[in-house]
């Protein structure tokens, strides 16, 4: 229940916001203004339309905003003259009037509350000056961030399309490399192929060596991994081997036999299947045809790699997709660390994630920046060494993903002020103190929370979205 009255000129002078008004601004405040006695409970939530400025006579408020779900208290104060609501209103349709919070009174209070118009009014009229300076500061600091915001993602956007590039070359390079090597060995088996025709071979060795060669072709689809000492141990039996049997270049063969997982029984076989004479020239079209099938092999998984790759650009960048969708965070985490796989280079990077949870409506672009720059600051802060844990986890009705290193942690006096637009822990040049300030928006407007841990050997930021989403597509 709300009581109302007139206020005077006199009750306002005493309100350090109007001390200075004369007495002829302090009547048509009076005159435009009330006194409300409000009784514990709310008083505006936060995102209605901003129709009034309060001033705190006599009791206290509370100021929350919604996190995560959940009302975080911004402000409790009994402070007389304490101000909040409408007060934005001076600059009209340029922004949006809206609460930017909640304010709830915990006792029985007393405020002086003028309607949105008028206070916007009584600012045009008696403080011209400082309107003017005050909408400067206002817009220019939101031109300012905005252009920084760019400037910070076009960076990001540089060093991951530098990464990017370089994971590409490499998979892109070993396949031109295998198809021209393979290029040789066909025409090898070529020549091999002609002097078969030659009638070199009975039939029933000709056969033999066909079957032989199927089984090696199957060998090499589940060859075994070996240990350095086993490799070589290998090597030198099968060039021994080759060596005795009076076979040409028998170090050159015995690697490529043995990366196919054949060994010297093998070799035994193809020697039972043939004649002394022509064992040299068996052995050799062997050799192309487990070559051949190995340069394949690689061809394959170049190409398997390429295609992952500009898969997980496509997933980084939502290419094609909808802004705001159900996706999986384990696909849009994991797609971040490939984007960013040059820069993590010899860091280990430990995932323990929760495959119980459920894909959750985002704007999953977003989010992936908001990875970006996390995961980013923590390879920064490890500085090429140490260990990334990215875990994620159910936490209620949200969604909880952790990212740490084991840095150097952040200092106590930056760590109340890392969110912060523009403050950076950073060398001057190195950082522009937006990352996380981006951060913390996009978390914000998916109604979330992100909040960090910090200690020497030990960092953890901790970002939590609820699982219902966003209450719609916010782009505010």
């Amino acid at each position: 229940m709300t009581a109302e009255r007139a206020v005077t000129a006199e009750e306002l002078r005493t309100l350090f916001l109007f001390e200075k008004l004369d007495d002829e601004q302090l009547g048509q405040l009076s005159r435009a203004g009330r006194l409300e006695v409000l009784e514990p409970g709310p008083v505006y939530r936060e995102g209605d339309p901003a129709t009034c400025f309060y001033v705190l006579i006599e009791g206290a408020v509370v100021l929350t905003k919604l996190s995560g779900g959940h009302e975080v208290e911004m402000v409790r104060t009994s402070h007389r003259g304490s101000y909040s609501g409408a007060w934005t209103a001076y600059m009209g349709d340029r922004v949006p009037q809206l609460y930017s919070a909640s304010m709830t009174v915990p006792e029985r209070s007393t405020f002086f509350v003028l309607d949105a118009g008028d206070f916007a009014r009584f600012m045009e009229e008696w403080f011209p000056m400082a309107l003017h300076l005050l909408e400067g500061l206002f817009f220019g600091n939101q031109n300012s961030r905005e252009i920084l915001d760019q400037r910070e993602r076009l960076l990001a956007l540089g060093s991951l399309s530098a990464g990017l590039t370089h994971e590409l070359n490499n998979p892109a390079a070993a396949a031109v490399r295998a198809t021209d090597s393979l290029r040789d060995r066909v025409a090898g088996m070529r020549h091999k192929l002609g002097m078969i025709a030659s009638g070199a071979y009975e039939p029933a060795t000709l056969q033999a060596l066909i079957e032989i060669q199927e089984e090696a072709v199957r060998l090499v689809a589940k060859a075994p991994t070996l240990s350095p000492l086993e490799e070589s141990d290998r090597e030198e039996a099968l060039s021994e081997w080759l060596d005795d049997h009076g076979i040409a270049g028998g170090w050159n063969l015995a690697p490529t036999f043995v990366q196919a997982g054949l060994d010297v029984a093998w070799l035994e076989r193809v020697a039972a299947s043939t004649t002394p004479s022509i064992l040299g020239g068996a052995v050799a079209w062997l050799n192309y045809t487990i070559e051949t099938e190995l340069l394949m092999n690689e061809i394959s998984d170049s190409t398997k790699r390429i295609s992952s790759l500009v898969g997980a650009a496509k997933q980084y960048s939502q290419m094609d997709r909808a802004p705001f969708q159900v996706s999986d965070v384990h696909e849009l985490l994991d797609s971040t660390l490939v984007m960013l796989s040059r820069k993590v280079g010899d860091i280990d990077v430990v995932k323990d994630y929760d495959r119980g949870l459920p894909r959750v409506p985002v704007h999953a672009a977003e989010l992936n920046q908001v990875w970006t720059n996390l995961i980013d600051n923590a390879v920064d802060a490890m500085g090429g060494r140490g260990t990334l844990a990215v875990r994620t986890y159910r936490d209620g009705d949200c969604l909880g993903v952790a990212i740490g290193d084991t840095g150097p942690g952040i200092p106590d006096e930056a760590r109340d002020r890392i969110f912060e637009p523009f403050f950076t822990t950073k060398p001057v040049g190195e950082g522009t103190g937006l990352g996380l300030d981006i951060s913390w928006r996009i978390v914000n407007k998916h109604r979330g929370d992100i909040r960090v841990e910090s200690r020497p050997g030990h960092t953890e930021f901790v970002v939590r979205i609820p699982l219902a989403g966003p209450e719609g597509d916010h782009d505010d």
